[in-house]
C-alpha cells in the first residue's frame, strides 16, 4: 500500500515528537562492590567514575549525554550511579552482564505516627540509668549516625562542652550553611546533606535545600534519642520534667540529611540514601541508625538493604525502624538480615489529661497541651452534630478542614474523631471554628492506643471504650503505670514478606509518647517552638536500639554487627511489670510477630553468655540459599564467594528460629552457639509449638574457653498440626544467663 509523501512525512513527525517527549525519570544502576582496597586514590576514584560513563555511554550514544545524565557516582564502598533514564534505557542497562539491578529512585517514609503528615517527633532515650553506663564510659568512644531529616545543632542534646579531642579516625565534615559555617563541635562531629536524588524526583531546588540543618525536628529528635547529652530540666510546656539523655549520651554524633518534604508520599530517596551510606562508611562512623523505610522489596532493588550491606562488610552496625504499617501482619520493612530491624513499644510512663464529667465520673485521657482553668465546666458537642451546611457527618466527625460549624462550635469542647487526617489538625480545625477545646476519640482499629501530643488549643486523647465526654482537665504525668511495656498499635508485624525462614522484627524498644530535641525552625503551620517534644513510632524505637549499641561498641569493640544483635535479641524480655505475658493495645497476648524476640533489656545484653555469631560470607551464603548466582553476589560482594552445595535458609545461624510451610516430613536445621562469657555447661530447654514437636541434640552444651563455638540442631515435626502460626521458646541456660530464641513453625497453606 502506498502512502502520500505528506502522510509520510506526518507520521514520521509524530515519531519523532513522541521520541522527543520520552518521560526520563531517575533510575539507581547498582554494580555491586568495588575491586579497590580500602585506601583508594584519586586515581581510583577517577577511573571508577570514568567507567560509569563509559557504561552508560554504550545506551545513551555519547559520553556527553552520560556526563549529563549521571548525577550520583557512587565511587568507594558501594559501586554504581543514579541517573536520569527513559524506561526502555533501563531495561536494556538491567541486561548488562556488569550490572546487578536497575531500580527506580523511589521515595521512602520517615517511620513516626507524624502529628502533621510532615512532621516528626522522637524520644528522651527511656532506658534507665544503669550499670551499664558506666561500663561503657556513657559510649564515649562511639561516632553515632543517623540518616535524617538534619539536626538542630543549637539544641542542647548537642552540646560539645567538656568533650575532649575529635576521634582521630573521623574523616567526615561540616557542609557550610547559607552564610556561615555549619556550627559543629566535639559532640555534633558532622553533618552533611544529599539532595540530588530528591531534586531529580520533584524538579530543581532552590538555595534553601542546600544545608543538613534540621527544619521538621525529625532529624533531631531520632540523632538525640541515639546519642544526645544529659540536659537537665528537659520538659514539654512543663509536663514530663527531666533530665534528657541518648542511650549513649556521651557518644560523638553526626547526621546525614537524606529526607526532604514529603512528595507522592516520599521524602527519602534511594540515590539519597545510598549516598548518605556511602559517606557515613567512609566517615568513620560506628553505628548507623536508619528511622526510615518503605514496602518490603528485595534485596538488591532496596537502597536500605543494599547500602546496609556494605555498611556491616565494612563494620557498622545498622539499626532500622520497622515501620508504622501494624497492627496488619505482614508489614515490617528493613527485612534485610544484616540489619538490626526495631518495632515500637510502650513505657511506663503517661501524660496524663483526665475527663472530669459534671456527674463526678474521671475518664482517662493523655495529652502534652495546656489544661483549661481548673474546675471551670464547658458545654461539650459532638463533631458530627457541629458540620457545616455544605459538609457530610462522615468528615465532621473526623474534624477535617472546613467541616465545622463555628456558630455551633464556639466556646465548646469538641469531640473529634480518630483517622484519616492528622491529629493536631484535628486541633487546629477545632481552633479555628472556635472550640474551647478538643477530645480526640479512637475509633475501634486505634483500641487503646493513645498519643500525648502537644495540641493547638486544650486537647486530650481517650480510646477507644472512652472516647466520649469531658469538660474539663488538668495535666499530669504519672510513673511506674501497669502494665508496660505493651506493643505499640502502629508498629509494623511479621512475618517477613520476602524471606520468611528470618523472623522480623528483631526487638522492640520504647516508642510511644517519647521526649527529645527538636528543630526550632520556623514552620507555616506551628508558630509555636520547642526545645523538646514528645511523639511516638518506629523512628523513636530505632534509635534506642542505635544507643545501646553504641554502649555495647563501647564495652565490646571486637563483637561483630550480628554478635551485637544476638545479644539484644536473646536477652530481651517478653513478660511485662505485672509479670504477665506482653500484650498489644487491645489487651490481646503479642507474639513474635509483635516483638520479635521481645523488649530490649540493656544491661541484660552487656553479658548475654552465648551469641549467634554471624560473618559477611554466612550472609553471603543466605543469598545463595534464596536463589542468586554466584556471578552475582561475587558482583554484590567484591570477590570470589562459593555457593554451599545443600543449602539450607533454615540454617542459617539467625538468634531466631523460622520453619515456615512445613509438610508432613520432620525438618532438621542446625544453629552455632559462640561463647562470649565465662567457661559453662549450658542445658537446653524447648517450650513446644502448639500442634508440632520439636527436640533438641544434643540438649547439653560445655564450653571451655570464651569464644569457642558449639553446634547443635532443632528438628521439628508436625503432629495433629494446626492451621495458624505456632511459637514455641528455645532457651540455653547455665544457671546465670538465659539465650533465648523464639521459635515458629507453620503449615503450609496457613496466610494472614
Amino acid at each position: 500500500m502506498l502512502f502520500p509523501k505528506f502522510l509520510i512525512f506526518f507520521l514520521l513527525s509524530v515519531v519523532f515528537q513522541e521520541s522527543a517527549l520520552a518521560v526520563k525519570k531517575s533510575y539507581i544502576v547498582y554494580l555491586g562492590a568495588h575491586s579497590h582496597g580500602p585506601e583508594v586514590t584519586k586515581a581510583d576514584l577517577e577511573r571508577v567514575k570514568n567507567s560509569h560513563y563509559e557504561l552508560l555511554s554504550s545506551f545513551v550514544e555519547s559520553e556527553e549525554k552520560a556526563r549529563d545524565a549521571i548525577f550520583y557516582s557512587y565511587k568507594r564502598h558501594i559501586n554504581g550511579f543514579a541517573a536520569l533514564l527513559e524506561e526502555e534505557e533501563a531495561a536494556e542497562i538491567a541486561k548488562h552482564p556488569e550490572v546487578v539491578s536497575v531500580f527506580l529512585n523511589e521515595g521512602k517514609k520517615l517511620h513516626t505516627t507524624r502529628s502533621w503528615d510532615f512532621m516528626l517527633l522522637a524520644n528522651d532515650g527511656h532506658i534507665p540509668p544503669s550499670s551499664i553506663w558506666k561500663k561503657a564510659r556513657f559510649g564515649e568512644d562511639t561516632i553515632i549516625a543517623n540518616l535524617d531529616t538534619g539536626v538542630w545543632p543549637e539544641s542542647k542534646s548537642f552540646s560539645g562542652e567538656g568533650y575532649g579531642p575529635i576521634p582521630s579516625k573521623w574523616k567526615g565534615k561540616c557542609q557550610l550553611d547559607d552564610k556561615a559555617k555549619f556550627p559543629c563541635n566535639r559532640k555534633l562531629i558532622g553533618a552533611r546533606y544529599f539532595n540530588k536524588g530528591y531534586e531529580a524526583y520533584v524538579g530543581k531546588l532552590n538555595s534553601t535545600f542546600n544545608s543538613p540543618r534540621d527544619k521538621d525536628g525529625h532529624g533531631s529528635h531520632t540523632l538525640s534519642t541515639a546519642g544526645g547529652n544529659f540536659v537537665p530540666g528537659a520538659n514539654v510546656q512543663g509536663v514530663g520534667n527531666g533530665t534528657a539523655k541518648g542511650g549513649s549520651p556521651k557518644a560523638r554524633v553526626a547526621s546525614y540529611k537524606v529526607c526532604w518534604p514529603v512528595v507522592d508520599g516520599g521524602s527519602c530517596f534511594y540515590a539519597d540514601i545510598l549516598k548518605g551510606f556511602e559517606t557515613a562508611i567512609q566517615d568513620g562512623v560506628d553505628v548507623l541508625s536508619v528511622s526510615l523505610g518503605g514496602k518490603p522489596t528485595y534485596y538488591f532493588t532496596d537502597g536500605i538493604a543494599i547500602g546496609s550491606f556494605h555498611a556491616v562488610k565494612n563494620g557498622l552496625v545498622v539499626v532500622a525502624g520497622a515501620g508504622n504499617s501494624g497492627p496488619s501482619l505482614g508489614t515490617v520493612s528493613n527485612v534485610a538480615p544484616w540489619i538490626i530491624t526495631v518495632g515500637a513499644s510502650t513505657i511506663d510512663r503517661i501524660f496524663q489529661a483526665n475527663v472530669k464529667l459534671h456527674n463526678g465520673v474521671i475518664i482517662k485521657g493523655t495529652s502534652l497541651s495546656k489544661a483549661l482553668p481548673h474546675n471551670k465546666f464547658y458545654r461539650l458537642i459532638n463533631a458530627a452534630h457541629a458540620k457545616a451546611p455544605n459538609s457530610t457527618v462522615e468528615d465532621a466527625i473526623l474534624c477535617k478542614p472546613g467541616t465545622l460549624d463555628s456558630n455551633k462550635v464556639k466556646g465548646k469542647i469538641i469531640v473529634c474523631l480518630r483517622g484519616d487526617t492528622a491529629r493536631i489538625d484535628k486541633g487546629l480545625q477545632a481552633l479555628s471554628a472556635g472550640a474551647a477545646g478538643m477530645i480526640l476519640a479512637n475509633d475501634n482499629s486505634t483500641g487503646n492506643e493513645i498519643i500525648a501530643d502537644v495540641h493547638i488549643l486544650p486537647s486530650t486523647h481517650i480510646n477507644y471504650k472512652d472516647g466520649q465526654i469531658l469538660f474539663a482537665y488538668v495535666n499530669s504525668t504519672i510513673l511506674n503505670t501497669k502494665p508496660a511495656p505493651i506493643v505499640a498499635n502502629f508498629s509494623s508485624r511479621g512475618p517477613n514478606v520476602i524471606t520468611p525462614e528470618i523472623l522480623k522484627p528483631d526487638i522492640t524498644a520504647p516508642g510511644v509518647n517519647i521526649i527529645a530535641a527538636y528543630s526550632e525552625a520556623p514552620s507555616p503551620f506551628d508558630k509555636r517552638r520547642f526545645a523538646f517534644i514528645a511523639e511516638s513510632g518506629t523512628s523513636v524505637s530505632c534509635p534506642h536500639v542505635s544507643g545501646v549499641v553504641g554502649l555495647l561498641k563501647t564495652i565490646h569493640p571486637k563483637w561483630s554487627s550480628a554478635a551485637i544483635r544476638s545479644a539484644i535479641m536473646t536477652t530481651a524480655r517478653t513478660r511485662d511489670n505485672t509479670m504477665k505475658a506482653m500484650v498489644d493495645s487491645s489487651n490481646s497476648k503479642a507474639t513474635p510477630f509483635d516483638f520479635g524476640s521481645g523488649h530490649i533489656r540493656p544491661n541484660k545484653a552487656t553479658d548475654p553468655g552465648l551469641v549467634y555469631d554471624l560473618t559477611v560470607n554466612d550472609y553471603l551464603d543466605f543469598l545463595c540459599g534464596i536463589g542468586y548466582n554466584e556471578t552475582v553476589i561475587r558482583q554484590f560482594s567484591g570477590s570470589a564467594h562459593n555457593c554451599p552445595k545443600n543449602y539450607s535458609l533454615l540454617s542459617f545461624n539467625y538468634p531466631s528460629i523460622t520453619v515456615p510451610n512445613l509438610n508432613s516430613s520432620a525438618v532438621t536445621l542446625t544453629r552455632k552457639l559462640k561463647n562470649v562469657g565465662m567457661p559453662g555447661t549450658y542445658v537446653a530447654y524447648l517450650r513446644q509449638p502448639k500442634g508440632f514437636s520439636a527436640s533438641v541434640e544434643p540438649k547439653t552444651l560445655k564450653f571451655k574457653k570464651i569464644g569457642q563455638e558449639k553446634t547443635f540442631t532443632v528438628t521439628v515435626e508436625k503432629t495433629r498440626g494446626s492451621k495458624d502460626f505456632e511459637f514455641g521458646l528455645l532457651t540455653w541456660t547455665d544457671g546465670q544467663h538465659y539465650v533465648r530464641s523464639p521459635v515458629l513453625v507453620y503449615e503450609a497453606g496457613v496466610s494472614y
